[in-house]
């Protein structure tokens, strides 16, 4: 029936299935179920009654296996107007709001993630989360808010929980009930699924923006001065070893994938994560994610087994999304043994507080080495400490650029290169406050620089800070 339309071709028509969709006879007019307007906070249960119904005769009356090998836009097309189809025959009654409400809605169930889809489309949000199936949460602008975002129930989050995660190979079930994952656009997904989660499964996404951030608009943003980005310029140009340090949300990875660009073309980039959510621009980049284990606790692969293969794959430069355990051990043996310009990011809430949790994680790692030996490999193979925050009023800033200098007896010496300082806040509560130099006038790292003809550049940049600082203090 609905594969004979006139002016469709034979590729509608093979999304059909072979038995019609049955119109209903005029002596037994069918029921007319009104669709009711959505609330503010929830839909009515008759809606997706309705929806269900409609969902079902939309499967039996189209091949599913001939649909996905559409384009997403004409799959979506299609799905509308069998829809509507659908809607006519069977005298359901319903504004054309409503409609176009229901219609959105089961394209999203059936080619995407449901409820979520709208706010993935939006680029203006940072992170979704979803706190089971009856309250779902954002960020935009560093602040949380509440949507009106719903699913019918806990079994239809389950099941777009297991969708996500499935496109890359992972599973989430009271089996295993944690997941780390991501989508196809990179954006980093986390899943903890019941029996953990008490009160139904809860999804958290970190979205990437479609339009990737540099370093020129984190200047733009207020995140760094210019003469401080420059600086940032400069240290991943020149090959120092990097870790970027921070709290949850405070903008590590953006960071890190802003730094990314100032390396060379010409080298072999590879990268080590979790779930592969960096996003380096360079031609020659391997890209390399770990593994959980299969349902029989075989085959993980974990992020120290990643570090210590990519010692065997010839890099140029190791990037470990997040330094979490025991590999951080493996990251700064590559440090000191020829690959420069290699970087990770780990949490911690000072540059200080970083080398301790370096050193933590090596020792639980199963180290039997002793303290002064921990922190001589990190002061021989860490250059540079870049810390990253979160402030209270939601913005973002580059707190501290720190370089580790030597070893004093037992204690680890580090200067600041250049600091964030909070003056006070305005009337809307927002934080005010300005980045400067520390006044030191040749960086630990000004030979490095000098070898890759940088020392003039960063010289100015210096310079040019003191004069934005001594201009400020005599306005």
């Amino acid at each position: 029936m609905f594969g004979k339309r006139p002016g469709h071709g034979s590729d509608r028509q093979n999304l059909f299935q072979a038995r019609p969709f049955p119109r209903p006879a005029a002596s037994a007019p069918a029921r007319t179920p009104i669709l009711q307007p959505r609330s503010e906070n929830a839909r009515p249960d008759e809606y997706y009654m309705n929806k269900s119904l409609i969902l079902g005769a939309l499967i039996e009356a189209i091949d599913l296996s001939q649909l996905s090998k559409l384009a997403s836009e004409a799959a979506r097309l299609e799905i509308r107007e069998i829809v509507q189809e659908i809607i006519a025959i069977k005298n359901f009654v319903m504004s054309t709001a409503e409609q176009d409400e229901l219609l959105d809605d089961i394209c999203n169930d059936v080619l995407g993630f449901g409820p979520l889809e709208p706010l993935l489309a939006r680029d203006d949000i940072a992170d979704i989360m979803v706190n089971g199936c009856s309250r779902t949460y954002i960020e935009v602008d560093g602040k949380i808010q509440l949507t009106n975002i719903h699913f019918k129930d806990n079994a239809q989050l389950m099941n777009i929980c297991q969708r996500i995660v499935s496109q890359v190979g992972r599973r989430v079930d009271e089996a295993s009930p944690i997941c780390d994952a991501r989508l196809l656009d990179g954006s980093r997904v986390n899943v903890i699924a019941p029996p953990l989660a008490i009160d139904g499964p809860t999804l958290t996404i970190r979205k990437f923006r479609k339009e990737k951030l540099t370093l020129d608009q984190l200047v733009r943003l207020g995140s760094i001065s210019s003469e401080g980005a420059e600086i940032l310029q400069i240290i991943s140009r020149v090959r120092c070893n990097v870790v970027i340090s921070g709290g949850t949300g405070s903008g590590k990875t953006t960071l890190l994938n802003c730094m990314t660009n100032y390396i060379d073309h010409g080298e072999r980039i590879i990268t080590c994560e979790d779930a592969a959510e960096l996003q380096l621009q360079q031609p020659h980049v391997v890209r390399l994610e770990t593994r959980q284990p299969s349902l029989e606790g075989t085959g993980a692969i974990s992020m120290r087994d990643l570090v210590r293969n990519c010692l065997r794959m010839r890099p140029e430069r190791i990037i470990v999304g997040e330094v979490r355990g025991p590999e951080a051990f493996d990251l700064l043996q590559a440090m000191n043994t020829g690959h420069d310009g290699s970087m990770g990011t780990l949490h911690a809430n000072s540059p200080r507080e970083a080398l301790s949790r370096i050193e933590s994680m090596i020792t639980m790692g199963g180290f039997s080495l002793p303290a002064r030996t921990i922190r001589e490999m990190m002061v021989t193979s860490i250059d540079v400490i870049i810390q990253a925050a979160r402030l209270r009023d939601g913005s973002r800033r580059i707190t501290h650029i720190t370089e580790v200098v030597g070893l004093e007896g037992e204690v680890i010496t580090t200067q600041d290169l250049y600091v964030y300082d909070v003056l006070g806040e305005d009337a809307q509560g927002r934080l005010i406050g300005r980045h400067r130099t520390t006044g030191i006038g040749r960086p630990h790292f000004w030979e490095r620089a000098r070898y890759f003809n940088e020392e003039q550049r960063l010289a100015a940049a210096l310079d040019a800070a003191e004069v934005r600082e001594s201009a400020n203090e005599e306005g």
